[in-house]
């Protein structure tokens, strides 16, 4: 184990949720700026490889969570997953990272809703 852990999990995941949620929230991100007009419904580019985005983001994620919620006893002493005051913080953040993911990739669900 590395003194230093990796964050790849938890920037991957939120990096395949912006991808997987990119042909919604880009053109609602436009539209909300003031920026309109009927090439805007063509922003479907990333569309097929939707469910590719969203299995990365379930892959990094389930990574993620692995790594913060491992057993104390996997942890060599004195790195970082053993400090409890480090595992609660990375905790918070896995589950506020995991929610805007979760945000991003639902967007094609709620989006239509509020436009």
């Amino acid at each position: 184990m590395q003194k230093n852990d990796s964050q790849l999990p938890l920037i991957g995941g939120i990096a395949a949720a912006i991808g997987a949620g990119l042909c919604c929230v880009g053109p609602f991100l436009l539209l909300t700026l003031g920026i309109s007009g009927a090439w805007i419904g063509n922003l479907t580019l990333l569309e097929p490889y939707r469910p590719l985005f969203i299995a990365a983001v379930l892959a990094l994620f389930g990574w993620a969570g692995w790594k913060v919620y491992r057993p104390v006893e996997a942890c060599e002493p004195g790195t970082a997953c053993a400090i409890p005051q480090v595992r609660k913080r990375r905790q918070v953040i896995f589950w506020i990272t995991a929610i805007v993911a979760l945000v991003l990739v639902t967007s094609t669900y709620w989006i239509p809703l509020i436009a």
